[in-house]
């Protein structure tokens, strides 16, 4: 892909989008297993994959049926495990080490994924089945998930963190989101709401990096130096964290339950029209289209606030690695269905269609047919279309680099740092200097 914009995508950093804290824990039944035939017939071969999100699987079963149909000869039956994320994680991490019970198929969530990749990987490499699409996806999506030149996982989006504004609330304020450009904007659009209608207008997110990243995107600065250290008492993080505690301050943010959009908890926070606005990755909009069904048809869709015009608008957020196992029972069949279920165009139309995500394939961006098919649950659900707000920023796209150091990084600020700021009061740059403290000794 040779357009500019994938150009500029590419060179900000061979990795890429950033996690949310402890994963942003999706909505998951716990344990819950089904067998998926796909059309299979009796000499199927069964495979086993385990994920922490029961959308995920959804998308897998579309791609199987394809897949049998495709090819007769290699059917395949897929057992389909759901876990709550941590317990999932813990499972899978055990399974692999003893090299006992793991699944041939697996999703690694992006701020678990650096643990996986410790010492030698029991996972498969898996450049051979990834090589015939490298041309076609975004090239840094597929090296985050990789070590010493080796991929050993298969994205699922890009990310693309954007605005979500219920107008309804801003109606009644006399707001009007499409005035939304800088943070300053936000915070008197955030006052009006507050003083009209007794909302909030925002988040002020206490479990997970979504807006931290993203304000530190656009100061085009990380969480890490360059050699993968932790910096998290920067000037740009106390700068982006003061400009937060501000908003929370003047009452146009306020922490919710779940401690940020992504949980159960705030799902029904968001349902119930308490809170106005979520700055998250595109893939939010399959939690409000499953979990936050009472605001059909209220959500708009625009570019995150910046500091100052001119400014980055988006940073990639979240990602899943799906990754084959050692000890897979037919490595070859499990790496040959998980590029064509994850990586071939007709995929990449299916991860919009069924998932809401934002694909990797980004040809699929411009294809208007399936953008814009009026039929499409997305496109029904929000006041304006996904993709013409993509298309817009699409060569504004940051990205947030994933390290050793990055869960260690994410559970002192989501378990520790943004709950003694947002919840105690304490001093931004001495809860920093904490962090920082307490990061480099747990890393030694």
């Amino acid at each position: 892909m040779k357009r500019t914009w994938l150009i500029t995508l590419l060179v900000l950093t061979m990795t890429t989008i950033l996690w949310g804290c402890g994963g942003g824990k999706p909505s998951a039944s716990g344990g819950k297993t089904s067998v998926l035939d796909g059309g299979a017939g009796q000499s199927a071969t069964e495979l086993s994959y385990w994920t922490f999100v029961e959308l995920h699987g959804q998308h897998f079963e579309k791609m199987l049926e394809k897949w049998n149909k495709e090819n007769p000869e290699r059917q395949i039956k897929l057992n389909v495990t759901v876990m709550p994320y941590d317990d999932m994680h813990n499972k899978l991490s055990i399974a692999v080490q003893t090299g006992v019970g793991a699944p041939d198929i697996a999703d690694i969530e992006l701020g678990k994924f650096p643990d996986f990749l410790k010492g030698t990987p029991q996972l498969e490499p898996l450049n051979d089945v990834i090589d015939p699409y490298r041309d076609t996806v975004v090239k840094s999506r597929i090296d985050l998930y990789s070590k010493d030149g080796k991929n050993y996982g298969v994205p699922t989006h890009v990310g693309a963190s954007v605005a979500f504004y219920n107008t309804e609330i801003l109606k009644e304020a006399g707001v009007d989101y499409t005035k939304i450009v800088t943070w300053e904007d936000f915070k008197q659009a955030g006052i009006k709401v507050h003083e009209k209608t007794g909302k909030y207008m925002g988040t002020a997110d206490t479990s997970a990096l979504w807006q931290v990243s993203q304000l530190l995107a656009q100061q085009g600065t990380d969480l890490t130096d360059d050699q993968g250290n932790p910096v998290v008492n920067s000037e740009a993080m106390v700068k982006a964290l003061k400009l937060l505690k501000d908003l929370q301050d003047n009452n146009v943010i306020a922490t919710i339950a779940g401690g940020q959009p992504d949980t159960e908890e705030a799902y029904g926070e968001f349902n119930s029209g308490n809170y106005a606005t979520a700055f998250m990755p595109l893939w939010q909009m399959s939690r409000y289209t499953n979990y936050m069904t009472d605001l059909a048809g209220k959500i708009a869709i625009a570019p995150i606030p910046v500091m100052e015009k001119g400014m980055p608008r988006s940073v990639g957020g979240g990602g899943t690695g799906t990754v084959v196992t050692k000890t897979a029972k037919d490595v070859k069949l499990a790496k040959d269905f998980l590029a064509f279920a994850k990586l071939s165009l007709d995929a990449n139309k299916e991860i919009w269609n069924t998932l809401g995500f934002d694909p990797v394939n980004m040809d699929v961006w411009n294809m208007k047919d399936v953008t814009h098919n009026p039929e499409n649950k997305f496109v029904k659900y929000f006041v304006n279309n996904p993709f013409d707000v993509l298309n817009e920023i699409k060569d504004e796209i940051r990205l947030i680099k994933s390290t050793p150091a990055s869960p260690t990084i994410n559970n002192v600020l989501c378990t520790v740092t943004l709950n003694e700021i947002f919840e105690d009061g304490k001093d931004i740059k001495q809860a920093l200097d904490d962090a920082q403290a307490q990061i480099e000794q747990e890393l030694k």
